[in-house]
């Protein structure tokens, strides 16, 4: 028997010896990774939007951005009769241009906020700036219409997307209350961009299209220096630890002043533990009511913060940061919050759907917490602010020593980063207001229910250095734009197919609007007059349209069908009798449609489809519209060829919009019987 155990000895050392050593080395490194990432602390960061302070600041610029590339957009159909004269080709084939410039500029919405997820809005719209003053830098070497398609069209349209999408977004970012009336401000620049560059188009045109779109580059390079404006916003660090110390352990963290120093922050209960057949990180809940959440029928869903701390009995315990943002705030109220007779502080615990509160609260609200009992472990939930930076704290101990000195160490790094895309009301521009979600709980605790957090293979490639092709960060926000299951979501369909018909005529009267007036007698100032009234109607249209679907009474939808109707009738008759007079009253028409159009379209998706689902049906209806919006105007160019007439394309273009306000008007109904069969073929849960 021995020798039978001696010789399974032998074999099993010489098996050993027999595989290489650099396949250990490699098992010993993944090892140490690994318990790496066991202890690193993991962190949930949630950005609640400062409303104030450099929030304005990001205003101005996004409404700077939106003047600039909003303006150039509408007004590129002024350089097409250069076009043609130079190079010989028909209007319908010249439209291309300026609708590929327009089209992309919508199509690569989805890949853009993919980027801008992954490396942030100041990084994107800087690039993106650059990249397309660079484009129309090129485009005065065009030798024909096809360099001008790819080099102006195509490229230029990229890089406006890349300064237009976190222009619009980051206003949700930086603005809670006051979302709306920023949204409808910044987006002003686009009614401002038409009125402005309309004439300022036209005079550069005198000295030729190609110093035209020279100039033009220059001015959009200027969006670089805005977007220097759009600095990473500071989001608030949640950690939850188990409280198992001892009033020992307690009065070890107290400083010299008698207040708590912050403990270091950790999240061992929301961590991200093991991955998925498919390579996808699932979440380890805190409470064994969540261990099945990631199932594999439920895969595409990632947790939000307040699904990951749901259940718990949690502590808000505030730690320092950065002198003047809102942790400082959150400090102040940790030094005044009431002591025990012994002198330490009382632990305030709180509710996290009913009890949260803001960040920066009064100090009445937060002594005011009330106590609640759960049968959940006590768990600490901490919240700071601190710059977005991506680097992992190198020394523990030196951070606990500068917390106890007043600094918590975060200046300038942070444990996590927050993901912009990961917000699922990110793209919704009207009144919070409107949300059941934000209108049944606080402040902190709605921006936990919409803020889903991200993976650790994430976490992990955002702490790495190097750069990856596609890293886990932009292939989420593609999977979440681009899922095709909603596209078996009927209402969805009807709304995608109405802003489809809808882009198809949208830019057809800037395109033909000047070239049928001068046609029919009016002078060229008067004809690029109409442009910039149509221009000016969108300034004023956006506020009022966003004042207006702020009060809850006011039906989004129902105010979309009348603009589109009013619009597209407006635009078919806009032809019978052609002078100024008639001219303007169409302008005001087509731009109260088109800022009606523009502004509902997120307020509308979100009644529909619910906010869950916005992002995805944001990405769809980018690609629906850009769409309609590169083959649109060359159709129109067509029929006017065809029939020598302008009111032919100007009927094609009312008669879409017309047909789009028309496919609106079931939706309600729509939306109501999908509902229900949803309802009926939901299976039960099992026992």
């Amino acid at each position: 028997m021995a020798t039978q155990q001696t010789k399974s000895q032998d074999e099993l050392t010489s098996a050993r010896s027999l595989v290489p050593k650099q396949p250990d080395i490699a098992i010993k490194k993944a090892e140490n990774e690994e318990q790496d990432d066991e202890e690193q602390i993991e962190e949930a960061a949630v950005v609640v939007p400062p409303d104030s302070g450099w929030a304005w600041v990001v205003m101005v610029a996004s409404f700077l951005c939106c003047t600039v590339i909003d303006g150039i957009v509408f007004c590129s159909p002024l350089i097409q009769q250069q076009l043609m004269a130079e190079f010989h080709v028909s209007k319908a084939y010249v439209s291309f241009v300026s609708s590929l410039l327009s089209g992309c500029y919508l199509m690569a919405g989805p890949f853009v906020s993919a980027l801008a997820n992954r490396f942030g809005f100041r990084a994107v719209t800087i690039t993106g700036a650059i990249f397309a003053g660079i484009c129309f830098g090129l485009s005065y070497f065009a030798t024909s219409v096809e360099f001008l398609f790819i080099i102006y069209g195509v490229l230029g349209g990229i890089g406006f997307c890349m300064v237009y999408i976190p222009a619009v977004v980051i206003i949700g970012f930086y603005f809670e209350k006051w979302r709306a009336l920023a949204t409808g401000v910044a987006m002003c620049g686009s009614g401002v961009g038409t009125f402005v560059f309309a004439p300022l188009t036209k005079t550069m045109l005198e000295t030729g299209w190609r110093h035209t779109l020279a100039i033009q580059g220059i001015i959009v390079m200027s969006c670089a220096l805005f977007g220097l404006a759009f600095r990473p916003i500071q989001p608030i660090t949640l950690s939850a630890t188990n409280e198992e110390a001892g009033d020992e352990q307690e009065k070890s963290k107290l400083n010299g002043h008698g207040n708590t120093v912050a403990p270091t922050p950790q999240l061992h209960q929301a961590a991200f533990t093991k991955p998925l057949p498919e390579g996808r990180f699932a979440y380890s809940m805190p409470n064994s009511a969540h261990n099945t959440y990631m199932g594999a029928s439920q895969r595409n869903h990632y947790p939000t913060a307040q699904e990951i701390f749901k259940g718990m009995n949690l502590e808000r315990r505030p730690s320092g940061t950065a002198a003047g943002s809102k942790g400082t705030e959150l400090k102040a109220l940790r030094k005044s919050q009431p002591t025990t007779p012994n002198g330490d502080p009382q632990q305030l615990t709180f509710n996290l759907h009913k009890e949260l509160t803001t960040v920066g609260e009064n100090e009445e609200e937060a002594e005011n917490d009330n106590l609640l009992e759960t049968d959940a472990k006590s768990v600490t939930i901490q919240a700071r602010r601190h710059t977005v930076s991506g680097r992992r704290p190198q020394d523990l101990a030196k951070r606990a020593a500068a917390a106890a000195a007043g600094n918590d160490g975060h200046h300038g790094q942070a444990t996590s980063s927050s993901r912009p895309m990961y917000r699922d009301d990110i793209f919704f521009s009207g009144s919070l207001t409107r949300i059941p979600q934000y209108q049944s709980q606080t402040s902190l605790a709605y921006h936990m229910s919409v803020t889903r957090l991200p993976t650790k293979q994430d976490m992990l490639q955002d702490r790495q250095k190097g750069c990856r092709i596609c890293p886990e960060a932009v292939r989420r926000t593609l999977a979440t734009m681009l899922d095709t299951s909603l596209l078996k979501s009927a209402s969805f369909m009807c709304l995608a197919v109405s802003g489809f018909l809808t882009m198809m005529g949208f830019f057809v009267p800037f395109s033909f609007v000047q070239d049928r007036a001068v046609h029919a007698g009016m002078t060229q100032d008067q004809g690029t007059a109409i442009l910039s009234a149509i221009g000016l109607v969108n300034t004023f249209a956006r506020i009022v349209c966003g004042s207006i679907s702020s009060f809850p009474a006011v039906k989004p939808l129902w105010l979309n069908n009348f603009a589109l109707t009013a619009g597209g009738l407006a635009t078919i008759f806009s032809g019978v009798v052609i002078n100024t007079t008639s001219q303007w009253i169409f302008a005001l028409f087509f731009g109260v449609c088109i800022a009606c159009f523009s502004a509902l379209r997120s307020l509308i998706a979100v009644e529909l489809i619910g906010l869950e689902k916005l992002t995805n049906a944001y990405g769809f209806l980018m690609l629906f519209q850009g769409l309609a919006a590169t083959f649109g105007t060359p159709i129109a160019g067509a029929l006017y060829e065809a029939t020598q007439s302008y009111d032919m394309a100007f009927y094609f273009a009312g008669g879409l919009i017309l047909l789009s306000a028309f496919l609106c008007y079931p939706l309600t109904y729509v939306a109501r019987w999908e509902q229900g069969r949803n309802e009926k073929i939901t299976p039960l849960p099992a026992a």
